[in-house]
């Protein structure tokens, strides 16, 4: 894949100027089937949790917070409402308006992105200010309280929402309200205005991306500056130390996955995103490093991240206990927009491949079907008798949270999915996430009909001429492909790219096999040795207690270790898969530390239904778990 400088107004969340190998394909090149799983999801994010994060917002107190300030008649009197950062839950519901403008056109919002920008011209401070929190309190200075006031971080996310409403077609007056805080940014923290960084990084990404949208070389300035001071001591170390903040180390010398797992993966995003505009070299081979910690040593099966719920971090390489696992929803989005930018960077499969775990698994599992019920933290196991009374592991999703950073997160991402499905370069289009739809590139389209990731079969339709790569997931041994009016240049390889040069008119089928396995973790994996997962395709599932007969609980589950028989079951949409177990249920016994070996008891075969792990907490709730037991 050639390196090719990307065209200015590529209506995507990220476009890189100089050093991508791979282009983003403009938005409006692209259509997601709206029968399949991926489009599905975007309609469903249209009808319903764009609307439910407005009307939650609202309800919150969080644009009250801008209305107090400016004395909005019928505004209520008090103080500021909500977490520090609650500005931030506003900008990400604009931000997520704005990508569906882009997507659809839609003039829903109008109304509300006129109220929206009118009242942020009258909060915003004549140096360019903005943040309700500090503004509504008269004793503290701007930027005086940077490891936890999250300005620069909702600063970011504001940033953001109006680079996405200005490619959408929208209101000009979000871009000019942000460029006014960034012109504030780069003014106050230059290079000679002392080693001040946010504790909570994000707005790296964001000035990166403006300065991208505008030329604007002091944005690209202000996020280098804020990158290269990580490390050097610039907060106080507090509670969870140095490594909370992602201030223990320089860019360049931390390259294990280490703190707060969210600061961790969006400065990441920052650093590559820096990368792809300078090329810097010594960056991009930190960031593999370091993606090769948070992925290759730190990463759930489901693509969640942070094990410890004490400081929502990493823990230590292999610590990953299912049933203590925070993989916060926004460490997962996180993890998906930090691959992207990696995937841009080089072009490698592996990327797209945990894009696509995250995606379908971890993110997938974060809402309900309906789109308004949301899981802030993401276990892979809950046990019987858990009360689910806690916000940070509920037994089942709920309607918002006080910490409410995770719903319009959701809201963002899938109205900007599409955006991530594919690229292009010299030489053609290639195709990162399996789904049915349209891509279009510069010579050439590629029309996806596919049932994936239920169906293995997927087949594209090449309109004009040029080269056509498809990702071929790491995990597809024994994929085939076929073609007619196309040369296959490189065979279907799990873990790389098929490549084909195609004339129009074309067809490429490609097969891929989808019987569900049994998959185990490294052995240094201790929470788990002894147990596998059931995958099929790139689903991970689980076995809830709503499946199972009376009498049996998921704890009494344990796999005959000769091998169990995994029968797939026919069905439209999410397909179970049923385990054919000869010896399963075990009876569980009263007495908590027993003799090893055990006394041999008899068991009952039994039929156990396994079901995707995002599809858990859907019908009722009740105890469930990724991992199963060997007997």
């Amino acid at each position: 894949m050639s390196v090719q400088e990307s065209p200015i107004g590529t209506q995507g969340p990220v476009v890189p100027r100089k050093a991508a190998r791979l282009t983003p394909l403009a938005l409006s090149g692209v259509r997601l089937d709206p029968a399949s799983l991926l489009g599905g999801w975007q309609e469903v994010n249209a009808a319903a949790t764009i609307p439910h994060c407005v009307e939650n917002i609202e309800r919150t107190g969080v644009i009250e917070n801008f209305r107090r300030l400016v004395g909005v008649p019928g505004a209520p009197e008090g103080s500021f409402r909500g977490m520090w950062f609650a500005d931030s839950d506003l900008y990400k519901t604009l931000e997520a308006i704005g990508w569906e403008m882009a997507r659809t056109g839609t003039g829903r919002w109008a109304g509300l992105l006129s109220e929206m920008a009118e009242l942020l011209e009258q909060v915003q401070t004549s140096d360019g200010y903005l943040n309700t929190r500090v503004q509504g309190m008269p004793d503290q200075e701007p930027f005086s309280q940077l490891e936890h006031s999250h300005e620069l971080y909702c600063a970011g996310h504001l940033i953001q929402a109006a680079v996405a409403i200005h490619r959408g077609g929208g209101d000009p007056r979000f871009l000019a309200i942000a460029r006014r805080f960034a012109d504030l940014i780069a003014r106050t923290f230059t290079a000679d205005a002392g080693p001040r960084i946010d504790g909570h990084p994000e707005v790296e990404t964001a000035l990166v991306e403006l300065y991208r949208e505008t030329g604007e070389e002091s944005y690209l300035r202000a996020a280098e500056l804020q990158i290269e001071r990580r490390g050097h001591g610039a907060l106080p170390p507090g509670h969870f130390g140095s490594q909370y903040y992602q201030d223990h180390l320089p860019v360049r010398a931390a390259t294990e996955a280490i703190g707060h797992s969210v600061r961790q993966l969006y400065l990441a995003a920052g650093v590559t995103d820096l990368q792809l505009e300078n090329g810097d070299e010594t960056l991009l081979h930190a960031m593999t490093q370091l993606w090769d910690s948070a992925f290759g040593t730190k990463m759930y099966i489901t693509g969640g991240h942070g094990s410890r719920h004490r400081d929502e971090a990493y823990g230590d390489p292999f610590e990953l206990p299912p049933d203590r696992a925070y993989a916060e929803t926004c460490a997962s989005i996180a993890a998906l927009q930090w691959s992207w930018r990696m995937l841009l960077a080089t072009g490698r499969a592996r990327y797209a491949e945990e894009m696509e775990r995250a995606l379908l698994n971890a993110v997938a599992a974060a809402m309900t079907a309906d789109g308004i019920s949301f899981f802030y933290s993401n276990p892979l196991q809950l046990r019987t008798g858990h009360d689910g009374s806690h916000e940070d592991a509920p037994s089942e999703r709920l309607p918002w949270y006080e910490c409410a950073c995770c719903p319009p997160n959701l809201a963002r991402l899938l109205a900007s999915l599409h955006g991530y499905a594919a690229t292009s370069d010299a030489s053609g289009l290639q195709l990162h996430l399996l789904t049915a739809g349209s891509f279009t590139a510069d010579t050439l389209t590629a029309v996806v009909e596919t049932g994936y990731p239920w169906s293995g079969e997927v087949l594209v339709t090449i309109r004009g001429r040029g080269e056509l790569a498809v990702r071929i997931p790491a995990w597809a041994t024994g994929a085939t492909a076929a073609a007619k009016g196309a040369e296959i240049l490189a065979e279907p390889t799990p873990g790389d790219y098929l490549r084909a040069s195609c004339e129009d008119g074309a067809t490429v089928r490609i097969t891929l096999p989808m019987k569900p396995r049994l998959v185990r973790a490294d052995r240094r994996v201790d929470a788990v040795r002894g147990c596998v997962a059931i995958e099929r395709g790139p689903i991970v599932y689980c076995v809830e207690q709503a499946d199972l007969p009376d009498g049996i609980t998921v704890e009494q589950l344990a796999l005959d270790q000769s091998g169990a028989i995994l029968e797939e079951v026919p069905q439209h949409g999410a397909a179970p898969v049923h385990l054919r177990l000869p010896a399963v249920a075990t009876p569980l016994d009263t007495t908590l530390y027993q003799p090893y070996p055990p006394a041999s008891t008899a068991s009952t075969p039994v039929i156990v239904t396994a079901i995707p792990y995002y599809t858990w907490a859907n019908r009722e709730p009740g105890a469930m778990r990724v991992w199963l037991p060997l007997a």
